[in-house]
Formats: structure tokens, C-alpha cells, sequence
């Protein structure tokens, strides 16, 4: 298995800043997120305050990061890392069945604007997760609610389906659907996760209740401590100094995901920052 340098997680400004200069810094890298980089830049009607692009919309912006991408030839991975952990000289990341190393490593995933369910955090690991298909074995023959804010979630939920007695799939999303015949399709939303010790059933904002012995929360981002355990959180965000350092050696954090302002110069600085950073540390472990 191939050890990178860094492996940077989230396609935003920040990680696509960090991953420019870890390029130019001819240091091994991935980076993980989507080739659409950002919905929300993509959506944005006019940016002002880019320094050098007077008034530009979102879409141009978007644009004008992708064939930079393009010229320094950077691939995304379209891949979401559920967990990371520190092995001491080196980080594993997991995705679904398989993983990645990587010595250093540099969040940039963005912040989550969809609050908690009720119950969400209360029965977590109590039946309650955000990987299905980490997961999935441990609900064989038993009853599974997936709630999904993108379509990535119908895969893991086909999978899920070839496990579980019963799915129940409520997607936050408008489209079609590609699911296996065998999963209800839950034309509602989730009001909260109920149970005694752990998870009993989900109860609907119509009223309804699923029975469920799991629930998987399939988010556009992995809550930080989550993703990361032992990370220091402040204020809602991943605490950083001016070096966007984290608590955790190796460990460095750019962009929305570390506080406000929410702005898309701020996180391309940070991300150029913890790049930089990264480097440093990979040079006085090396020396």
C-alpha cells in the first residue's frame, strides 16, 4: 500500500489550495471530495471580495479552479473517507471496505449546515451511525432506516438492502432513484431517533414511526469528531492555531471547518497554510 506525504480531505477552496501546494512542493498526495468541487460555490451568483476577480460568479470561479486543477494535473478521488486514525508515524484513512496512508493529513471538509437530528447524537453508536456500508454486517436479518442528503446514499443503501430484513430509505434530495426493488422509498422526513438504551424507531415529521434497529445518517460531511476521534473542537469548529495545526500531530485543518468568516478567499489562504505547514512537519520528521 502506498504511503502518501499528505491526503487531504474535502475538494473545497481550502483542499484544493492545499493540494496546488503540495503539488508544488513536489510532495505524494491525494485528495479526496468531489470533481464538482463545491455546490455552493457553484450556486454562488457574484463573488466581490476574490482578490483579483472583480465581481465574479460562482460558476466562472468554479471554473477557473477546475483548469488550474487541470493544468498542475490533479485528480480528485470521488471517494468519502468515514474515519481517520493516527497510528503514531503515519494516519489511516478508511473508506467503506478498503484504506489509505498517509503521514500527514489535512482537513478541509467544509461545515455541515444540517442541524442533529433529535435523538442523533443521544444514540450514537447505540445504533446510530454515518457509514452504512462500514456497518452494514452488524444489522444482518434486522431493520435499517437510512436517511441520505445526497445520491451517493443510494449505493450504500443497496448494499445495505442485500443485508438487512428491511430498509427504509428517506432521502433529503429531489430526483430519480436507482434502488433495489426490495427498499421502501420513505416520501417524508425525519423527526427523531427513539429507543430506551439504544435505537427502537424513527419517528416522522407526518407522524408515522419506522421500526429501525439501526439508523445511518448519510451527510455530505462526517462531523469532525467522528471522523477524526480525539480531535479538540471550539466553538463548533476544529481549533486550529495560526499554523492550522490541530491537537493531533500531523494532523492540520483548513477552511469553513475551523470558523468563521465563511469566505472563499479566507479558506484558500488556509488551505495554502496548512499545506505549507504539512510540509514543515514531513521536513523535521525526515531530518
Amino acid at each position: 500500500m502506498e504511503r502518501y506525504d499528505i491526503a487531504i480531505i474535502g475538494s473545497g477552496p481550502a483542499g484544493i489550495s492545499a493540494a496546488l501546494n503540495a503539488k508544488i512542493r513536489n510532495k505524494s498526495f491525494i485528495i479526496f471530495g468531489s470533481k464538482q468541487i463545491s455546490n455552493k460555490l457553484a450556486l454562488a451568483p457574484h463573488i466581490n471580495n476574490y482578490l483579483g476577480f472583480s465581481a465574479i460568479k460562482g460558476k466562472d470561479l468554479l471554473k477557473n479552479f477546475q483548469n488550474h486543477m487541470k493544468e498542475m494535473d490533479i485528480e480528485i478521488v470521488e471517494e468519502r473517507i468515514n474515519n481517520v486514525y493516527s497510528m503514531g508515524d503515519y494516519f489511516t484513512l478508511m473508506v467503506n471496505q478498503k484504506m489509505y496512508e498517509a503521514r500527514t493529513v489535512i482537513l478541509a471538509t467544509g461545515i455541515e449546515y444540517t442541524k442533529p437530528l433529535e435523538g442523533e447524537e443521544k444514540f450514537l453508536g447505540k445504533g446510530v451511525g454515518y457509514c452504512a456500508t462500514c456497518d452494514a454486517p452488524l444489522y444482518r436479518g434486522k431493520e435499517v432506516t437510512i436517511v441520505s442528503y445526497s445520491k451517493e446514499g443510494e449505493e450504500e443503501a443497496n448494499y445495505v438492502s442485500e443485508l438487512a430484513n428491511n430498509v427504509n430509505y428517506i432521502p433529503m434530495y429531489r430526483g430519480e432513484f436507482k434502488l433495489n426493488d426490495s427498499i421502501n422509498l420513505i416520501e417524508d422526513k425525519p423527526k427523531e431517533i427513539c429507543g430506551e438504551t439504544k435505537v427502537e424507531k424513527v419517528v416522522l415529521k407526518s407522524g408515522n414511526e419506522l421500526k429501525a434497529d439501526g439508523v445511518f445518517l448519510l451527510k455530505n460531511a462526517v462531523p469532525p469528531t467522528q471522523l477524526v476521534p480525539g480531535l479538540e473542537i471550539e466553538d463548533g469548529h476544529i481549533k486550529v492555531d495560526r499554523l492550522m495545526r490541530t491537537n493531533i500531530k500531523g494532523c492540520f485543518a483548513a477552511g469553513d471547518c475551523v470558523g468563521k468568516p465563511y469566505q472563499y478567499i479566507k479558506s484558500a489562504g488556509e488551505g495554502n497554510i496548512a499545506a505549507l505547514s504539512a510540509v514543515n512537519y514531513l521536513a523535521e520528521k525526515d531530518f
